[in-house]
């Protein structure tokens, strides 16, 4: 027997060539406990330990409604580009994501589209200390590739505007070197860690900078995938929807007011002509 320091949501761990593998929860699928277990294997997890079936979502979940879900996952352990719940289908990206509208079952996702930049914002709570942005940068690049063994190369940037903190990670499908843990791992496992739900057997991510503890008001995170998303105008909010129809009957206004406008023009034109005709066949005679 061994322990899984990398994933408390295991169980059957056993040692193997000198490595701890563990049967992952709601899938059985062996995972290696010296690296991250997939997000999609993760959320299989955490649905299985869910007690209503559907944990409640964060508040700030970019997830657009969908929230947590039990997600179909190939044996390799990423997502399948096709998930259901019933007979409602949708695709979803390398991060399990959606990235269509809801479908019925017919539904075709051809390929599993790769996300290859994820961008982390956290808005920080007010702190004693002002945060120095170069201990901020250094500590989230040793802690991303320590805690999370992803490699320096795919953190592209560690930004500080007070009080947000933007965290970029690139990963090309051809950059991504065979054994190299994937971005969207890592932003789960990360996610959770700042939510303080965290997925190691030893428990919560210290998060002091300074000799000062960090604590976040708001975490959302954004995916960019290789191939734009497929949404239609009914997935966007009624908001924005509200913002297009004003912008638009706007333009339409205007159009209308240039025409009416022109034919007034040219109406008084035709008799400004005509007077002319007229004063002119006056002096003539």
């Amino acid at each position: 027997a061994c322990i899984c320091e990398k994933n408390k949501r295991v169980t059957n761990c056993r040692m193997a060539n000198g490595e701890c593998w563990c049967d992952s929860v709601g899938s059985g699928v062996s995972v290696n406990c010296n690296t991250l277990t997939s997000k999609c294997l993760l959320m299989k997890a955490e649905m299985r330990g869910s007690k209503s079936g559907r944990r409640e979502k964060p508040k700030d979940a970019f997830e657009d409604t969908d929230g947590l879900y039990d997600p179909e996952c190939e044996n390799t352990g990423i997502f399948k580009a096709k998930q259901c719940n019933g007979t409602t289908c949708w695709c979803v990206n390398t991060a399990g994501v959606r990235r269509t509208d809801k479908h019925d079952a017919d539904l075709k996702c051809n390929q599993l589209v790769r996300t290859t930049w994820i961008i982390i914002e956290m808005k920080h709570a007010e702190r004693n200390t002002p945060l120095n942005a170069e201990s901020l940068k250094k500590f989230f690049m040793e802690t991303i590739t320590n805690r999370y063994l992803l490699h320096g190369r795919y953190i592209s940037s560690v930004v500080y505007e007070k009080p947000f903190i933007t965290i970029d990670l690139k990963q090309n499908s051809s950059e991504k070197a065979p054994g190299d843990v994937d971005i969207a791992d890592v932003a789960y496992y990360f996610e959770k860690d700042v939510k303080g739900d965290s997925i190691f057997h030893n428990g919560a991510l210290n998060m002091s900078i300074d000799n000062e503890r960090l604590l976040f008001e708001r975490t959302v995170v954004y995916y960019v995938d290789e191939i734009a998303p497929e949404f239609s105008m009914k997935s966007l909010t009624p908001g924005l929807i509200a913002v297009i129809v004003v912008i638009i009957v706007a333009i339409v206004a205007g159009i209308v007011v240039l025409v009416l406008t022109r034919r007034r023009k040219g109406k008084y034109v035709k008799a400004e002509v005509k007077e002319m005709n007229e004063m002119h066949r006056g002096l003539n005679a």
